[in-house]
This record gives C-alpha cells, sequence and structure tokens, in this order.
C-alpha cells in the first residue's frame, strides 16, 4: 500500500492556503490544490528535482502561487512536511523543518 504523501502539517497547510484562496475567489483554491498537486506529481517522479533546503530536506515552488513545498526523500518516495508562503519567515520554516 502506498502511503500519504503530505504529512498532517502539510495537510493543514494546504487546507488553510484552500480556505483562504477560495474566500478570495470560489474556485481558486481548486486551482491551488491542482498546483499542489501536479508538483507534488513532478517530485515523485523526480525526487531529486527540488533544492536542497537545510541538508534533510528539498524545496519545490508552485506555479502560480506564492508557495513551496518543501519534503523529504527515502526508500518509500517523497514526504511533503511543509507547505509555506513566501512570506512566512525563516524562524517559522526552521521551527518546523527540524
Amino acid at each position: 500500500m502506498k502511503r500519504q504523501p503530505f504529512s498532517s502539517h502539510a495537510q493543514s497547510d494546504i487546507a488553510e492556503a484552500y480556505a483562504w484562496y477560495e474566500k478570495q475567489s470560489p474556485g481558486l483554491g481548486d486551482d491551488f490544490l491542482m498546483a499542489v498537486h501536479e508538483q507534488v506529481g513532478r517530485i515523485t517522479a523526480l525526487p531529486e528535482m527540488g533544492m536542497v533546503y537545510r541538508t534533510h530536506f528539498r524545496r519545490v515552488l508552485l506555479s502560480r502561487f506564492p508557495y513551496a513545498l518543501f519534503y523529504r526523500t527515502n526508500s518509500q518516495g517523497i514526504r511533503v512536511v511543509a507547505v509555506f508562503h513566501h512570506r512566512q519567515g525563516d524562524a517559522t520554516r526552521h521551527g518546523r523543518l527540524r
């Protein structure tokens, strides 16, 4: 059985961003989800494509939205551990990405 590619924190990050975009314009949240899932498809196929971030993580940017996916790779595939807006500071990232 294939494991879920998103940690519970990443799922919360995505749900929060989705709700915000839907509030701005109905359907925009769905576009955000599509961008997330497209990027997950890419990193699943090419796990090494993301930029190395803090030694243990990789980072890829979403197209159209100011967000980045932070993930780890291992023998079971990829695991998205956080989805951060570009304006979230390094303190927030460092606290979650240990």
